[in-house]
């Protein structure tokens, strides 16, 4: 109980700075400002603008990765933040564009970059840029964008677009004539290109100095595969069972082909790391060719989807879909070297019988835990004489008593599967905070 209160209070701490971060260059800056007649529609359509320029500035905060800021609500829960506030700044963006548009025309100038002025098509260009990435980033999948080229675009669409915003603003020259509000707007300005430096400089400099050697390659069921990789220096890589990592392989860490992996290794043998791979797009499907010896990166670990975050819970209930089961395997996996005792349920479900991974070893894991075990077959065959179908509300009645409501339930499948069963278990009375869920299509 501890612990959840102490997650919850750094929760509302981090998201008191990041509302203070946002809104406190539009209230110095407009408290700043002696009213000069201009009018409520104008100063409106600039306190939009200052507001999503901040927020966008954010952003990059976001997406460095800084743990400190991401422990509390996840790493993937900061992603989904970042993409749904980036669409939310484009809005106050495009409202900025069209107040001005509609209210004061002539402060737009003509359209013809040719003609206009230099920081007023600076603008428009940023404008669009911003556009742009929202709208291959919510539908990069309908436009057929693979991930490396999608990461590529966005991130040349965000620093240019954020960089011809900084050169509109400091065009315009509204709001930040004054010392006290340049040094203000400088001082946001020189963080915000810090930020990016830190993120597309500094962290993959750490990442280049440190790293690891693939060591063998596993086939596995169900078109899959386990990669065991080592680090070179031999250092251990500590990490709590359930979490992930960017893998970058057989490549420099600035390229940014990296890719989310859970680890699916036990936290207590970390002097070597294993991920679990699926085959489901073009990267994944070459994973099974990489050699060993193979230079690999990585950058974590990161996430909160893990046993140790409740040291004190009275038993686990485990539902994964596929390879979902990854970061369910490391939970495992380090119980059973702990000795840990605690009575387990996990419910697996996968398409068909031949395609169930880690197969044999959750068998074998029945002689080191107490766990029960229950394959979910969508398509069984003829002679199985398991559970078939999905897993339903009915299903999770079946086998849950009510001392199994207490336990910490972890949830990692597909997004229609975790949909499905975490309303499944709110109408069962699990207690919400005792489910804890892993997005599986984070980006």
């Amino acid at each position: 109980m501890i612990r959840r209160g102490a997650l919850v209070s750094s929760s509302v701490l981090w998201l008191c700075i990041y509302l203070v971060l946002v809104l406190s260059p539009l209230f110095i800056l407009l408290g700043l400002r002696e009213l000069d007649g201009s009018g409520f529609w104008w100063d409106f359509s600039m306190a939009l603008g200052f507001t999503a320029m901040a927020m966008m500035g954010i952003q990059f905060l976001l997406t460095a990765r800084f743990k400190r800021i991401t422990q509390p609500f996840g790493i993937d829960i900061i992603y989904y933040f970042h993409r749904y506030f980036a669409v939310l700044a484009i809005c106050l963006l495009l409202l900025h564009y069209l107040i001005l548009k509609f209210q004061y025309p002539d402060a737009l100038g003509v359209l013809n970059p040719l003609e206009a002025a230099d920081y007023l098509s600076a603008g428009r260009v940023a404008l669009l840029l911003f556009v742009m990435m929202v709208i291959t980033s919510l539908w990069r999948k309908q436009l057929h964008l693979n991930y490396d080229l999608w990461r590529l675009i966005h991130i040349l669409f965000a620093v240019s677009a954020f960089l011809l915003a900084l050169w509109h603003i400091e065009g315009v020259g509204y709001y930040i004539d004054a010392p006290e509000k340049r040094w203000l707007w400088s001082a946001y300005t020189l963080l915000w290109l810090c930020l990016i430096a830190y993120v597309r400089i500094l962290k993959p400099w750490q990442m280049f100095k440190h790293p690891f050697k693939v060591e063998k390659v596993k086939q596995e069921r169900g078109d899959a595969c386990t990669l065991t990789i080592k680090s070179v220096s031999g250092e251990p890589f500590s990490f709590s069972p359930g979490q992930f990592a960017w893998l970058t392989l057989d490549d420099s860490p600035w390229h940014i082909r990296e890719h989310p992996f859970s680890i699916s290794s036990s936290s207590e043998q970390s002097q070597q790391i294993e991920f679990t791979i699926k085959s489901l797009g073009d990267f994944t499907s070459r994973v099974k060719e990489t050699q060993p010896g193979t230079t690999a990166y990585i950058d974590g670990p990161y996430g909160i989807f893990s046993v140790d975050q409740y040291p004190q819970a009275p038993g686990f209930v485990f539902i994964a879909g596929g390879v979902g089961a990854a970061p369910i395997m490391s939970m495992l996996r380090s119980l059973a070297d702990r000795n840990d005792k605690r009575p387990l349920l996990f419910i697996y479900a996968n398409n068909q019988w031949q395609d169930v991974i880690f197969r044999e070893e959750l068998e074998s894991l029945k002689n080191r835990l107490n766990i029960q075990l229950l394959h979910v077959i969508k398509y069984p065959h003829e002679n199985y004489d398991g559970q078939s179908g999905y897993v339903t509300q009915e299903l999770l009645s079946a086998v849950l008593d009510q001392d199994l409501l207490q336990y910490e339930y972890f949830l990692c499948g597909p997004w229609a599967m975790a949909e499905s069963v975490q309303c499944a278990l709110h109408a069962l009375k699990v207690p919400l905070g005792n489910v804890h869920f892993e997005l599986f299509d984070m980006v």
